[in-house]
């Protein structure tokens, strides 16, 4: 086992890791609040529930791979392909000018958060004394909505004023200075093993890890929330009057940013269930600030509440199930929980998408169902039993 840095301090490395990350959040980031509009002018306004879907789709199905890859082939590799993959997607998106073409590329870009989280995830166990682990991931989720909030902003920006084909190719440049900073950090794993072809053959333990269960279950149902906003948002945000969609996106992940390390630190200290029974029920609050605003001013409020609530919950999550994992198999059991994310974000996309129907009349059923699946969440965590899910 490699030796962990003192619980004071972080090294170069994980300085390092937080830039790229930046970098890569706001590569795929910058282009969500642009491709409902540009789907819909290559005639595809009937598909917009498959931009997130069909992303999160092979992010999730790609997951068990990333996993073994990360534990056999190395951390460093698989966070590479993650940031290559925005770069080639992001420049073919003004080639493929069709809506299958499109679709295509929504498909393929998915594998992008199938292997760079799972990597970064696996690093910072690696890294991190475990009694600054929540901390930790509120750092490198603090870099992740640095990149959320300025992507989306910068996006709009750029394709108000360049047009979207410029957008697209900024999307690439990012990328491509991700995988710059990313080639300064060191790997972590010292054990490799050879990659050979049983890499691809799929088994049931490699899509499920039994130990997270309970953080991955209270993340699909919540991450159903993070699905639907990011898919109607856009959407939302034109029938409230506000020219710049990625606005809204904005001020969701910087309301997000701002709590994160604060929900790290307070993880590590009070335990990880104590503070998902506070974000979570802000979550729900959040759903129906969405589903009965009328006005652009209720719909920030309700971007801003959700912002908080999903970046408490998200991190401490994520800590909560790298706290669970068995060393040996440390990329499984972080690949099983983002198996789960995918899972209901990519639910949220498509079912949501499907209640809206394009009627600004369906937003308040369409959030309503959030705060459902929050509420039921919460539920669980409530009557969990503590001596079968540790906290």
């Amino acid at each position: 086992m490699n030796p962990k840095p003192a619980s004071h301090a972080y090294s170069s490395q994980f300085w390092f890791l937080c830039i790229s990350s930046v970098l890569f959040f706001a590569s795929f980031n910058m282009l969500i609040p642009e491709l409902p509009d540009f789907l819909s002018n290559l005639g595809g306004a009937d598909y917009k529930g498959f931009i997130i879907s069909l992303f999160t789709l092979t992010a999730m199905l790609s997951r068990p791979f990333s996993g073994k890859l990360t534990d056999r082939w190395g951390r460093k590799p698989v966070m590479l392909v993650g940031s290559v993959v925005c770069l080639i997607c992001s420049f073919l998106y003004p080639v493929l000018t069709s809506v299958a073409g499109f679709l295509l590329l929504r498909l393929v870009h998915g594998f992008s958060t199938g292997f760079s989280p799972t990597g970064v995830a696996a690093y910072i166990t690696d890294t991190i004394p475990s009694n600054k682990r929540g901390e930790a991931m509120g750092w490198i989720g603090t870099a992740g909505a640095v990149g959320m909030a300025g992507g989306p902003a910068i996006g709009g920006a750029v394709a108000n004023n360049f047009g979207i084909s410029v957008m697209f190719y900024v999307s690439s440049l990012f990328a491509f200075l991700s995988i710059v900073i990313m080639m300064q950090v060191r790997e972590t794993l010292k054990e490799k093993k050879k990659v050979a072809l049983d890499v691809l053959k799929v088994s049931r333990k490699d899509i499920f890890e039994p130990s997270v269960f309970a953080p991955a279950f209270v993340m699909l149902l919540t991450a159903y929330s993070y699905g639907t906003a990011f898919t109607l948002l856009p959407d939302f945000g034109s029938a409230m009057g506000i020219k710049n969609k990625g606005l809204l996106f904005t001020f969701l992940t910087v309301s997000s940013l701002v709590i994160r390390l604060v929900a790290g630190k307070a993880s590590d200290r009070y335990g990880r269930v104590a503070v998902l029974k506070l974000s979570i029920p802000l979550m729900l609050v959040a759903m129906l600030t969405f589903g009965l605003a009328n006005n652009s001013m209720l719909l920030i409020i309700g971007a801003i509440l959700y912002g908080l609530a999903q970046g408490s919950t998200s991190p401490t999550l994520l800590a909560w199930a790298t706290d669970l994992c068995d060393e040996e198999h440390r990329g499984r059991g972080i690949a099983s929980f983002y198996i789960f994310m995918e899972m209901g974000i990519g639910l949220g996309a498509l079912v949501s998408s499907f209640i809206y129907g394009n009627d600004t009349s369906h937003f308040f059923i369409t959030f309503s169902v959030c705060a459902a699946l929050c509420g039921v969440a919460l539920l669980f965590l409530v009557m969990r039993k503590k001596r079968t899910y540790a906290s």
